[in-house]
């Protein structure tokens, strides 16, 4: 009898905890995760815009830029996009004045190309983007039997495959460029950012760089050393 009472006594208890509310019978849910910090996206601007390769006035404002190249420059590491190119640019104003920053207002005349490339998203970059200091592993060589024995690597056999940059470093990466790239808006000068432009050729066949600002506050034509 007692062994009966107890077991019923048990199932009651387990049922009254089922009955209870949720709040009760789980401990508080924790944040998702996934969710990325916001990001601060932008550079530190130099001490003044005689400090880049040109400047110009336009309006009250002050744009100052620098060519990089295909070089991608943030404060942990240089990286490369081999179908952009990169212009460090800044805009300084007076005392506790604020712009309206945009990749829209920037624009790259190449080689004096009638036509200016625009500034294009940072995101575009990501599928050329490289770090030209990561080493993939090294495969290993093939045994002296494979040769012949239909182990690969024959004549007429296409290429391997190139490795690729693992998933996390690819990831660090991109956050890294992400920061330094444009924070757009209204912004309290000065301001420094990256932006990119479409130019897959070398560095070393470009004659003359025309980077034209255009905005409200005024416009401006810098130019720039290749």
């Amino acid at each position: 009898m007692q062994y009966r009472f107890t077991l019923r006594t048990g199932v009651l208890f387990v049922a009254a905890l089922l009955a209870l509310p949720v709040a009760y019978a789980q401990d508080p849910a924790p944040q998702a995760p996934g969710k990325e910090a916001v990001v601060v996206k932008g550079m530190p601007p130099r001490t003044a815009a005689t400090e880049y390769q040109a400047h110009a006035q336009a309006g009250n404002l002050t744009i100052a830029a620098e060519f990089m190249g295909h070089s991608v420059p943030t404060p942990e590491a240089i990286y490369q996009a081999e179908d952009y190119v990169c212009v460090e640019v800044a805009v300084f104003g007076p005392a506790d004045a604020h712009a309206i920053m945009s990749i829209g207002d920037f624009s790259l005349r190449i080689n004096g190309r009638k036509q200016a490339q625009p500034s294009q998203p940072y995101e575009l970059t990501f599928h050329s983007l490289k770090d030209p200091e990561w080493e993939p592993p090294k495969a290993e060589q093939k045994s002296k039997t494979s040769i012949g024995s239909g182990g690969g690597g024959g004549v007429g056999e296409p290429p391997p495959t190139p490795p690729k940059m693992p998933m996390d470093l690819r990831r660090a990466m991109e956050l890294r460029v992400k920061k330094v790239t444009m924070a757009e808006g209204d912004r309290p000068l000065p301001q420094a950012a990256l932006i990119f432009f479409d130019y897959r050729g070398k560095v070393e066949k470009i004659t003359s760089l025309e980077l034209i600002y255009s905005s409200a506050a005024g416009t401006a034509t810098l130019n720039l050393q290749p």
